[in-house]
């Protein structure tokens, strides 16, 4: 989040006491100013863009959608673990089904208004209108077939569920503006299609402008290793103008070529089985959840698992939101009638019973809980360990540095390292501290963090910590690739890794003479000890790092306090503490 003039860029949902910083306002006068406009929420409350971008416009700002400016190189990927579950599928009952397709692109380059072109035109008349119900995705017929779209345009998205082990897209439609070229975000799109290994049709928006350069958009693709088929390569460029409503149906016939291409199979008959595409809690119907069938049929009745939620199904509903019994391979439908709000990217299946449905979710809570517990970091002893066993051939690796000028030779020395039996690959390079779409992407790609003269910001540690990424930080190049170099050889020293062992929300300060202020808090996980370190964290800010000066439990000094228990705590030589900073205790740990 930063500011540019009187502009302001703002991610996708926001905490109302961060909105209240940016803004240099208090968190009550936003609060007010969200009920002036009919929306009631808390200061922990999370507002979407819009509504935020209402509130910033009455104090004189202007919102833009926060840019991850993320230079990708390329990256390996997985085969989806939905396909693995169906591998078993007797080749000789599977069936073609209508391809799966979701679009990505730069923010700006046009991709909710192709969909929205794409759904008007290739709807039928009179249905496109009357969508009551949304259910993030939607069917279009072209020449007598279906194509199936995931009206959840976004990279991050797309890599968050591919972090789940869940592939929803058979496609990806890549949107580039004519008159923009190439941007940070579509190659960064790029990366996350190729990680997928997702066929890329290219739709070169906004061909009518008049400053409309197709010739260079070419060339910047080319030089991203997605050259045109009308220059000797693969990938398929349509022109398209959403705005003018043209080239739509070109853009859709080349995701039936690139279909016949690609197998696009499934068996109606088999398990039934797929990827819920979005999830929340309706206040009249209760749980409503998007599924896609990508194996077997699904019909109301069936008991469906969904991650750690289940239940029968009492109602389905497609994308009209009209009724339907049953939903066979690449059908998106709404469903009601499971337990529990499951996570986009949470495969689901069908099940016999309601005791087994028990039993699945019960052992996963369980293994989730043993997980968490021990879940060991993802390091470069690990991934040296894992190539002995034959289970990895090359180092994956993100860097982030300070300046390009740092960037450049990083990269130059840490390429020349993978000439030997491990292959080292860089998969995303760029300037800037390291942040949770970083984190996200090693999740997703088995990769490690490397970071130079720049820091973790907090969100990015807190999501490192749950998705059990290694994130690194250097301050001299020659430290960082001797690092890398003593892995790949198998000599690399145990290191001192961070565990974060608790955290507490300061609840009042209170002025102490001769001593400064003391926090009074309430520890809300995990527990406090006197002789860890801590950090203070207000909002996304880290304002504080050092360690405790003392610790008490009514007025008694303790050398811990554990969740559900008040206690007062001074940090060493800094009193510039608030209500609501939030006090993460961690200790350093030697690595095995």
């Amino acid at each position: 989040m930063s500011e540019n003039g009187n502009k302001i860029e703002l991610p996708a949902n926001i905490v109302i006491r961060d909105l209240a910083q940016i803004v240099d306002q208090s968190p009550i006068d936003i609060i007010k100013k969200l009920m002036s406009n009919g929306v009631m929420a808390t200061i922990n409350q999370a507002v979407d863009f819009d509504t935020a971008a209402i509130v910033v416009a009455e104090y004189g700002y202007d919102a833009v959608p926060e840019v991850y400016e993320e230079e990708v190189k390329e990256e390996t990927g997985e085969i989806p673990l939905w396909r693995q579950l169906i591998a078993d599928e007797d080749q000789s009952n599977l069936v073609e089904r209508a391809p799966v397709v979701t679009i990505l692109g730069h923010v700006d380059h046009g991709k909710t208004s192709l969909l929205d072109a794409i759904r008007e035109t290739n709807v039928a008349a009179g249905e496109a209108g009357g969508i009551t119900q949304h259910i993030s995705a939607y069917q279009v017929e072209m020449k007598g077939r279906t194509i199936s779209f995931l009206d959840t345009p976004g990279h991050a998205a797309f890599t968050a569920m591919r972090a789940r082990g869940a592939q929803g897209a058979d496609i990806v439609i890549l949107v580039v503006a004519a008159d923009d070229g190439v941007m940070p975000q579509t190659k960064e799109a790029i990366a996350h299609a190729k990680a997928a290994r997702v066929p890329i049709v290219v739709a070169m928006n906004k061909i009518d402008k008049a400053n409309a350069n197709p010739d260079r958009v070419k060339q910047q693709l080319a030089e991203q290793e997605l050259v045109p088929d009308d220059w000797g390569g693969s990938i398929m460029v349509i022109p398209v103008s959403a705005k003018e409503k043209e080239g739509i149906d070109d853009l859709l016939e080349a995701v039936l070529l690139v279909t016949d291409n690609t197998d696009i199979r499934a068996n109606p008959d088999g398990r039934t089985i797929g990827t819920v595409i979005e999830a929340e809690v309706d206040k009249t119907k209760g749980t409503v959840v998007t599924l896609l069938v990508q194996n077997g049929t699904l019909q109301i009745g069936d008991i469906v698992v969904a991650g750690t939620a289940y239940g029968r199904l009492r109602a389905m509903f497609d994308f009209r939101g009209k009724p339907v019994k049953k939903a066979g391979p690449s059908t998106p439908v709404g469903v009601l009638g499971l337990n529990d709000v499951p996570s986009a990217g949470d495969l689901f299946q069908v099940v016999g019973s309601d005791k087994e449905a028990r039993d699945i979710v019960t052992g996963r809570q369980d293994a989730q809980k043993q997980r968490v517990q021990s879940k060991k970091k993802a390091s470069l002893e690990d991934l040296f360990a894992a190539f002995k066993a034959g289970e990895a051939k090359e180092l994956g690796l993100i860097i982030k540095a300070d300046v390009q000028g740092s960037l450049e030779p990083i990269i130059s020395e840490v390429e020349k390292l993978g000439k030997g039996e491990i292959g080292v690959k860089v998969l995303y390079a760029e300037t800037g501290n390291i942040g949770e779409n970083d984190v996200m992407l090693a999740s997703a790609s088995k990769a490690i963090v490397i970071g130079f003269s720049v820091q973790a910001d907090v969100a990015a540690r807190r999501l490192a910590e749950k998705e059990g990424i290694s994130i690194r930080l250097y301050d001299i190049i020659y430290r960082l690739t001797e690092d890398i170099e003593k892995a790949l050889k198998g000599m690399l020293e145990p290191v001192v890794t961070e565990k974060v062992i608790g955290r507490a929300e300061v609840m009042a300060v209170f002025p102490i003479s001769k001593v400064g202020k003391i926090a009074g808090c309430k520890v809300r996980e995990g527990e406090l000890r006197r002789n860890a370190k801590v950090r203070l964290i207000r909002g996304d800010d880290l304002v504080y790092e050092g360690e405790m000066s003392s610790l008490k439990h009514e007025k008694e000094d303790v050398r811990e306090v554990r969740t559900g228990f008040e206690c007062g705590v001074g940090l060493k030589n800094f009193h510039n503490i608030e209500v609501g900073d939030e006090i993460v205790c961690y200790v350093l740990e030697k690595s095995a």
